[in-house]
């Protein structure tokens, strides 16, 4: 029963294969390289660095080129130039959030992640207001800054000098290391294929089980956080991110169309804690190993929040390690909501975006940590 299943569906994979390759005949797509049916180009990329073949392949086809990642056409572009063009000179074209199969497994397709539309308007708008309001970006974090950074000092004042593994101590909770494995599976070959084959991927044993018990976990905290909340709440004195929701949500509770309801407040709390742990520990880790391995940067006096203004040279160190880091290589895939019409070609609706910003003249590997242009441009 379970091999007519999977004969069928790859069946029905081959035939829309078929129909989208005779659709495209009279539509001008980017250069790519050659697909096999079914798994696109997937043979031919590195498993564990993606980026790095849609660079050399850049060189060949051009910044603007089709990949077919098994069966679905992706467009990418690479490099600082085409990636610009794109999301500023064209930014209304390329804002449009591609349904990725393991973000859609993790936010049940809601939240501020994989909307579209007005629903990512009104929820993006109301993120960024509400997390200003409560200080996100201005002078009274730098307590909750510091609280967090003495901390972290402390974890590595006890190891007394032995050398040590740095990657527990940014995330040491439980729940940090679930949102770890969580995020580092999305990134992992088995979450790609994920990805492309979901429906085969469920039914089949695998590291892909583990995470979905783990996916369920960290949905289970964050709803038993948003219960606990709506018991104590105190509307005309919200105490965070989830009491302000709930506000908006209890105000528009008649309101059929809202965004503002109980799925949307689940995702959006999960699409923040996955978006601001994991990066955040990882460049910390690398930023320890930078200034391991350049000394002198830490000559200069610890800064505060006050002085940031004129502080070209730690504002310089914080580009560089990004620079180094590029912890999102790829960035997350955006989606043709439409035909669109870029450098010349046209890109089919439901076509997916891949941003490759790992530009090799600007992000050169074997460069050596320098903050001399960051600082100039300051």
């Amino acid at each position: 029963m379970c091999s007519s299943v999977v004969l069928g569906g790859v069946v029905l994979l081959l035939l829309r294969w078929l129909f989208r390759l005779r659709r495209q005949r009279h539509v001008h797509l980017p250069p790519g390289p050659c697909a096999l049916p079914l798994l696109g180009n997937l043979h031919q990329i590195d498993k564990q660095a993606p980026f790095k073949t849609l660079t050399k392949w850049s060189g060949v086809y051009g910044p603007v080129m089709t990949v077919y990642l098994g069966p679905q056409r992706a467009v990418v572009l690479v490099g600082y130039e085409a990636v610009k063009e794109a999301l500023v000179d064209q930014a209304e074209d390329f804002t449009g959030r591609a349904p990725v199969p393991f973000l859609v497994l993790v936010t049940r397709g809601y939240g501020l992640a994989i909307s579209n539309g007005e629903c990512w308007r009104h929820l993006r708008r109301f993120t960024l207001t509400t997390l200003r309001d409560f200080g996100m970006g201005r002078k009274r974090m730098e307590e909750w800054i510091q609280e967090e950074s003495q901390h972290l000092i402390d974890s590595l004042d006890s190891t007394k000098t032995v050398p040590f593994d740095p990657h527990p101590f940014p995330s040491r909770t439980h729940l940090l290391n679930i949102l770890t494995a969580v995020l580092r599976f999305g990134s992992s070959p088995c979450g790609q294929l994920y990805n492309i084959f979901p429906w085969l991927m469920e039914r089949l044993p695998g590291r892909q089980q583990v995470v979905f018990g783990q996916v369920d976990e960290l949905r289970g905290f964050v709803m038993k956080k948003i219960h606990e909340h709506q018991e104590t709440i105190d509307p005309g004195n919200p105490r965070d991110f989830i009491d302000c929701f709930l506000t908006r949500l209890n105000q528009e509770k008649d309101v059929s169309s809202s965004e503002f309801h109980y799925e949307n407040l689940v995702s959006t709390v999960l699409d923040l804690f996955l978006a601001g742990t994991e990066t955040t520990s990882t460049t910390l880790r690398y930023a320890f190993m930078l200034l391991l391995k350049y000394p002198d940067i830490q000559e200069h006096r610890v800064p505060q929040m006050e002085d940031r203004k004129s502080l070209p040279f730690t504002e310089a160190v914080i580009h560089e390690v990004h620079r180094f880091l590029d912890i999102v290589p790829l960035n997350l895939p955006h989606y043709a909501t439409k035909n669109i019409s870029f450098r010349g070609y046209t890109i089919p609706q439901v076509s997916v975006f891949c941003f490759v910003f790992h530009d090799n003249v600007m992000l050169c590997d074997a460069c050596p940590l320098t903050t001399n242009a960051f600082v100039w441009s300051v």
